[in-house]
């Protein structure tokens, strides 16, 4: 099947992209696309224009700014991945990014373009919430920020209004001492998650926790953050009985589907045996492991 027909307009601005977002409220983006062509193609999305914003350079950089790294809309996946700002700074977000697709679709895939797309078992949006990172977005009326928490409503579905589009993506820098893991279950390496986990802790010098961070993807509608399972960590010793306390707390808070891939029952168990994971692989990484 072949896409339904589109006007096609290729911006060189970001101001370009809102007044013709303005101008047409069927208008799509594309970025990388990654996930509208495949929509396209299907005919799931018939969008009357098609903005490509492939060509605006301006939106692919990341740097470090005001104790966050800055990170372009149309910064590509593989870019971020390898970044060594990225792994010195914000480990989290570069294990993720492994678990994205294959090598040939993050080499196109962009940032932005997955972050809008929200699809709640893709690796990026959870890595967003655990990081408490903020998506700054323009429109007609001017620029804003959003905090990732209140970014993703529900399946495929964000805060952006019609015609706003994603400029940058800022992730707070990681404390010294912190840990990271991702931990997913997956029916093939690059498929999307049934279930994926993603923990960052941060330890005192006597070991016990004094932040922790965790997300998971495919537990709901739209990403989990687990604050209880958090709230369980922060203060204590995390020790294996505090661990499973915790992954069990990740577990109760999780609102998984039930679908061909697996009943509800099996993704929230799931849930539970990679937070222990996670949780585990942080830690140690934490304490100087690997």
């Amino acid at each position: 099947m072949k896409a339904a027909t589109f006007e096609y307009v290729r911006a060189t601005s970001v101001d370009e992209v809102v007044r013709t977002l303005a101008d047409d409220e069927d208008a799509k983006i594309l970025a990388g696309g990654q996930s509208l062509v495949p929509l396209l193609n299907m005919r799931l999305a018939r969008p009357t224009t098609i903005i490509d914003i492939s060509r605006i350079d301006d939106l692919s950089y990341v740097r470090r700014a005001n104790g966050h790294l800055e990170i372009g809309a149309l910064t590509k996946h593989r870019v971020v991945e390898t970044s060594e700002l990225v792994h010195r700074h914000v480990p989290l977000l570069a294990d993720a990014l492994r678990y994205v697709g294959h090598v040939t679709i993050r080499n196109r895939g962009t940032i932005g373009g997955s972050i809008a797309h929200a699809d709640p078992a893709a690796e990026l949006p959870a890595t967003c919430v655990a990081l408490d990172a903020q998506l700054v977005v323009q429109g007609p009326r001017g620029q804003r920020v959003i905090a990732a928490a209140d970014f993703f409503h529900g399946y495929l579905m964000t805060a952006l209004d019609p015609e706003e589009v994603i400029t940058e993506l800022r992730v707070p820098v990681l404390a010294k001492g912190t840990g990271c893991a991702v931990e997913e279950l997956a029916r093939r390496s690059g498929d999307f998650a049934l279930v994926a986990v993603f923990a960052a802790v941060t330890l005192e010098l006597d070991g016990t926790c004094r932040e922790a961070r965790i997300a998971v993807a495919g537990a709901g509608p739209a990403p989990v953050r687990a604050t209880a399972a958090e709230a369980i960590l922060r203060g204590n010793a995390v020790t294996t009985d505090v661990i499973t306390a915790a992954a069990n707390a990740v577990a109760d808070a999780t609102d998984p589907p039930s679908d061909i891939h697996g009943p509800a029952e099996y993704r929230r168990e799931m849930a539970a045996v990679l937070s222990r994971r996670a949780i585990k692989q942080a830690t140690n990484r934490a304490n100087g492991g690997v």
